[in-house]
């Protein structure tokens, strides 16, 4: 409730101690702590950037919280999303969150959606909150929730991050433009990595997500000035902060209805033309008994990063990056190392190698992807090869 009738608001005596250096600033005071006690926010998503805006909200004194999550906890999460823990790994990240948030606030409201956001339960989703925060990963549901925004009128707190950079900004505030200002067009499928594929700083989420509470906190208090018609982008490696200004555009499209967000941002067709390019696959067992018969008559093509390279290997496998393949030098390269021999393909899981096998056929080169990559390997052939 952005604008609570004070009057109706108290605060008990454990309150008071537990929000007091709160109560002592001048910009918050007693009635700014009753604004946070009366607002209710609702955060998509509960990893990077959902973990620390979630602890810092439910500390802050934010009398509900809605969460949006369907995931696990996976052990690979625990490097930055803070609010699990190893105890939760294999549990979903709602109750995780859930249990960590009234461990820091039991006064906390917590709401729990274990489910993936659509359009068609975004809008009764996000109805009851004054704000929403945007922790997702993925074009599509950003959209979708600007566009939830849009139609109930709701401030918009977005973050992104990637690798050592960050960003945020609040969208669709007093007049201030929306996500579709920033990004009219999504990006095509696939250009934009994701973290499982790019890898992240531990602490960026950290970084991002305390910034996003922090304009969150600002809204209901209505104090300072937000990052509305403001982007900052952060640079963990430079440790540096910059500001692009954004607007409204006069000529964006009115949004009037929510539409199909995977197919506005090409995945369908993504998918259907991945479909068009047929890749023979085999299985870790098939290669691994095609290993141990001692056949040499094959080249194990290894398309990872020589980052990813270093970490875990599958025994005789030759390194040639896919950003090789895809410019061009590496395909010379596997021309060379094949010498008559047939080809077999792997990476992580079986995504990047099978693109790579495309643009090879394209050149002439036939081959076959391991499916479920080197993750297969280790969970079904070898336990000693790393996972990560």
């Amino acid at each position: 409730m952005l604008n609570p009738n004070l009057d109706e608001i108290q605060l008990n005596k454990e309150e008071y101690e537990r929000y007091s250096r709160h109560l002592i600033l001048p910009e918050v005071g007693l009635d700014g702590q009753k604004r946070l006690k009366a607002a209710s926010v609702l955060c998509i998503g509960t990893g990077g950037l959902g973990s620390p805006l979630l602890l810092y909200l439910a500390a802050a004194g934010i009398g509900r919280i809605g969460i949006v999550d369907f995931d696990i906890v996976d052990t690979s999460n625990l490097q930055r999303q803070v609010i699990h823990g190893t105890s939760w790994v294999g549990k979903p990240k709602i109750e995780s969150a859930k249990n960590r948030i009234l461990e820091i606030n039991p006064l906390c409201q917590v709401d729990l959606y274990e489910t993936r956001v659509s359009s068609e339960n975004a809008i009764a989703i996000a109805t009851p909150y004054d704000i929403v925060i945007d922790g997702t990963d993925n074009f599509p549901t950003r959209y979708l929730m600007n566009d939830v925004c849009v139609l109930l009128n709701k401030p918009n707190v977005y973050g992104s991050i990637f690798r050592f950079e960050g960003q945020a900004t609040v969208f669709n505030y007093e007049g201030g433009p929306n996500y579709r200002d920033l990004y009219p067009e999504p990006p095509p499928p696939g250009m934009v990595p994701s973290c499982a594929e790019g890898g992240v700083l531990g602490v960026l989420p950290g970084v991002i997500g305390c910034i996003q509470a922090t304009e969150a906190i600002k809204i209901i208090l209505g104090q300072g000035e937000t990052l509305s018609g403001r982007l900052l982008l952060y640079n963990a490696l430079d440790m540096t902060f910059r500001q692009l200004k954004l607007r409204p555009n006069p000529v964006r499209p009115v949004i009037e209805k929510l539409i199909d967000y995977e197919q506005f941002c090409g995945i369908p067709q993504a998918k259907a033309d991945e479909a068009k390019v047929q890749v023979a696959e085999m299985t870790v067992t098939e290669l691994k008994q095609l290993i141990d018969s001692g056949a040499k008559d094959f080249l194990l093509l290894d398309v990872r990063n020589p980052n990813e390279y270093q970490i875990a290997q599958i025994p005789g496998s030759v390194l040639v990056p896919l950003p090789d393949i895809e410019n061009g030098k590496g395909v010379d390269k596997v021309k060379e190392l094949l010498n008559g021999h047939r080809l077999i393909a792997h990476c992580k899981m079986g995504g990047r190698s099978a693109k790579a096998l495309g643009i090879l056929k394209e050149a002439g080169i036939e081959g076959i992807n391991v499916k479920g990559g080197i993750t297969a390997w280790s969970q079904e052939v070898d336990p000693s090869v790393p996972q990560y």
